[in-house]
C-alpha cells in the first residue's frame, strides 16, 4: 500500500496515495487535465504532450500522465503556460488533420475535436505550412475496416490496444518523419495481414482514422427501393448499449426504442438473432452430445464469434477440426430470411435485402464470406454497427428518446432468456449448459451456471452430466486466446467444451459498440453495466432455456425437421479453412 501524499492542484489540496500520477490525483481533485494519447492500461507514454502542467520549483512543463506525485508538490493545469503550449500542440495536430466532420463516424464522440473546441482552436491552418505534412494513406481493401491516415493523429494508441487486447499487433508505426503512418507492416492490407477484426484499435483511436467500414448507405438506398423488402435482424448486445448513443446511461435496455427506431427507418419485416441464439443452442448443443456419444473430437468449440473464428483460421488452423460447424447466429438468421421467412412472405429470396444490426465489426467480414450464400444470393447483404445505426438514426432526425418502445411480431422474434445472453462472455457456454445438461440427464436441470460467468479472461468448471465429468472452459480477448491454446498443448487435461469470443467481455464490448470517451472508461466498468442488461432481460423470462423456445420447436416442424438433419446441414452449418497471413502479393 503505497503512502498518502498532500499535493495542491489548482488550489485544491488532496490527500492521494504516492504512486498515482498527476493526471490521476488530478481528477479524484476534479480538476479536468485535456489528455489525447493516454489511454489507461492500454497506452501510458505520454507521446502527444496534451497533458502538460506547470508544477512548482519543476524546470518547463510536464506531462501528467506520466510523473508522479510526491508531497507538497504544487500543480498549476491552468496558467497561460501551460494553455499556450497545449494550444500549439493542438494547432500543429491540426495542421496534419484532414476535417471532413459532416461524414466522419466520429462526428459524436471525437477526442480530438472536443479538445480544438476546448482550447478554441481556430480552424484556419494558413500557417500550418510550417509543420510537416505527411503522407496520406488509406486502407479501405477489407470487407470490415478502413485505415485512413489523413484522420491519424499518430497518438500509437491503437498499435498498443492491437498488441495489448489481441496479442498480435498487427498495427505498427511504418516510416519515419513526415512520412508515418499506423498500418500493416510491409504495405499489407489488413485483409492479408493477419487481422481478426475484433475492432479493440477502432476503440482505442480518439479520431476517425481508424473505423468499420461504413454501410450506412448500402441500407439508406434499400429503404428507399420499392422493388425490395427489408428485413432487419438486432443482436443481443445492441440492445445494452445503443442507448449510450442517445445520452442513456451506460447499462440501459432499449430494445424496444430499437425497434420502434427500425420501424421509423421505414424496414418492412423485424426479426431478433436472439431467435437463432436459441437456435444456435439447438444445433451446437446436439452436435456437442453427439461429439461424446460417438467418439468425436474433443473439446468441441464455439464458432459464433468471427473474431475467434478469424483468430484460429490465422493462427492456430491445427484446431479447426474443433470448431464446431454451426454458423453463428448472424449468419443463421440470414438463411432462414432468404428461405423460410421469404416462403412465408412469398418474396423471391433475391427481392430480399437481409440486414444484421450487430455489436461486432467482423460481422461484415462474416457476411462476405463465399460460403454464406446460395443460388447467387448472400445470407446477410447488409451489416450495420451499433455505431452505424445510431448515425443513421441521428441522420433521419428520429427523436430515438422519444420512441414508444415496440416488439416485433412474429416466430423469428421469439426468444428465451438464454438467447438474450448470448452477448456476454459466458453466455453461450451457459446457455448451451442449460439445454444439453437437461438432454443427457432426461430431467429438468439448473437454470444458472454460475460459474462460468463473470469477466475473468480465462473461467474453468467441471460439472456432472450423466455421471460423466464435462469440463468446460470460457475464454474472451485475442491475448487470453492465445494463452489459452498455449496452455492447452501443454495440458493433459481433457477439456470437452470451450467457448471463445474475440472481445473481451463478449459482444457488449464488442468492436462496434458506442465508443465511450476514455476519461469514462477509466472509471466505469463499461462490460459490467451492460453485461447486467441482458443477464437482467434473461432473469425475466418466463422460458429461459433455448429447447423450450417454441417458435424453434415450430421451425423444426415445419421446416427443419430435427437438429442436426441434412436441411439443417444445407443451411445452418459450413466449413473452416487454414488461412495464412502476410502471403505474396
Amino acid at each position: 500500500m503505497a503512502k498518502l501524499v498532500n499535493v495542491t492542484i489548482d488550489g485544491h489540496l488532496i490527500e492521494v496515495p504516492s504512486d498515482y500520477t498527476v493526471l490521476r490525483a488530478a481528477e479524484v481533485a476534479g480538476v479536468r487535465i485535456p489528455r489525447l494519447c493516454f489511454l489507461e492500461g492500454i497506452h501510458e507514454e505520454a507521446n502527444c504532450r496534451v497533458c502538460v502542467v506547470k508544477i512548482d520549483g519543476v524546470k518547463g512543463l510536464k506531462t501528467s500522465c506520466s510523473t508522479k506525485v510526491v508531497e507538497g508538490m504544487n500543480i498549476n493545469t491552468n496558467s497561460k503556460e501551460v494553455y499556450d503550449a497545449v494550444s500549439t500542440n493542438l494547432e500543429m495536430l491540426a495542421g496534419n488533420h484532414k476535417f471532413e466532420c459532416w461524414k466522419c463516424s466520429r462526428e459524436n464522440s471525437c477526442e480530438f475535436l472536443d479538445l480544438l473546441r476546448r482550447f478554441n482552436v481556430e480552424n484556419d491552418y494558413s500557417n500550418a505550412k510550417k509543420f510537416l505534412q505527411k503522407t496520406i494513406r488509406i486502407n479501405e481493401s477489407s470487407d470490415a475496416m478502413v485505415i485512413d491516415s489523413s484522420k491519424c493523429v499518430l497518438c500509437g494508441r491503437c498499435v498498443s490496444a492491437c498488441q495489448k487486447e489481441s496479442g498480435l499487433g498487427i498495427l505498427n508505426f511504418n516510416n519515419r518523419g513526415a512520412r508515418t503512418y499506423v498500418g500493416p507492416a510491409l504495405f499489407h492490407n489488413l485483409e492479408d495481414a493477419g487481422c481478426i477484426y475484433c475492432g479493440k484499435c477502432i476503440q482505442a483511436c480518439p479520431t476517425g482514422a481508424i473505423r468499420e467500414k461504413d454501410d450506412i448507405r448500402l441500407l439508406d438506398r434499400a429503404l428507399r427501393d420499392t422493388n425490395k423488402t427489408v428485413v432487419v435482424q438486432v443482436a443481443p448486445a445492441v440492445r445494452a448499449a445503443l442507448g449510450e448513443e442517445f445520452g442513456y446511461k451506460i447499462g440501459t435496455n432499449v430494445e424496444g426504442q430499437i425497434f420502434a427506431a427500425l420501424k421509423e427507418l421505414g424496414v418492412n419485416e423485424l426479426i431478433d438473432t436472439n431467435f437463432t441464439a436459441d437456435l444456435t443452442i439447438l444445433e451446437e448443443g446436439n452436435e456437442f452430445i453427439s461429439r461424446v456419444q460417438n467418439g468425436g473430437v474433443l473439446p468441441m468449440f464455439t464458432s459464433c464469434s468471427p473474431g475467434w473464428v478469424n483468430y484460429l483460421e490465422l493462427y492456430y488452423p491445427e484446431y479447426i477440426p474443433n470448431l464446431s460447424s454451426c454458423k453463428s447466429p448472424q449468419q443463421m438468421a440470414g438463411a432462414l430470411i432468404k428461405t423460410y421467412y421469404a416462403e412465408k412472405l412469398g418474396k423471391n429470396p433475391k427481392d430480399i435485402v437481409s440486414v444484421s444490426i450487430m455489436p461486432c465489426v467482423a460481422k461484415k467480414a462474416e457476411a462476405a464470406r463465399p460460403e454464406m450464400g446460395r443460388d447467387g444470393y448472400r445470407d446477410v447483404d447488409v451489416v450495420l454497427t451499433t455505431r452505424e445505426l445510431a448515425r443513421l438514426i441521428r441522420h433521419r432526425g428520429i427523436p430515438f428518446k422519444d420512441l414508444e418502445p415496440i416488439k416485433p411480431f412474429g416466430d423469428l422474434a421469439k426468444y428465451t432468456g438464454a438467447g438474450s445472453i448470448f452477448g456476454v462472455t459466458g453466455g453461450v457456454m451457459e446457455a448451451a449448459l442449460r439445454t444439453v445438461t437437461e438432454v443427457l440427464e432426461g430431467h429438468s436441470t439448473p437454470v444458472e451456471f454460475l460459474d462460468v460467468r463473470g469477466l475473468e479472461n480465462i473461467k474453468e468448471a467441471t460439472y456432472k452430466v450423466a455421471g460423466m465429468d464435462v469440463n468446460v472452459a470460457v475464454v474472451h480477448g485475442g491475448k487470453a486466446i492465445g494463452d489459452f491454446l498455449q496452455m492447452m498443448k501443454k495440458s493433459d487435461k481433457q477439456y470437452h467444451f470451450v467457448e471463445f469470443m474475440g472481445c473481451t467481455g463478449g459482444c457488449i464490448n464488442g468492436g462496434g459498440q458506442p465508443i465511450v470517451p476514455a476519461e469514462i472508461r477509466d472509471k466505469v466498468d463499461i462490460r459490467a453495466r451492460r453485461s447486467k442488461v441482458l443477464y437482467t432481460i434473461d432473469e425475466a423470462q418466463i422460458l429461459r432455456k433455448s429447447h423450450e423456445n417454441p417458435a424453434v420447436k415450430k421451425l423444426y416442424e415445419e421446416f427443419l425437421g430435427k437438429p442436426l438433419s441434412h436441411k439443417s446441414h444445407e443451411l445452418l452449418h459450413t466449413h473452416y479453412e487454414k488461412r495464412i497471413a502476410y502471403e505474396e502479393k
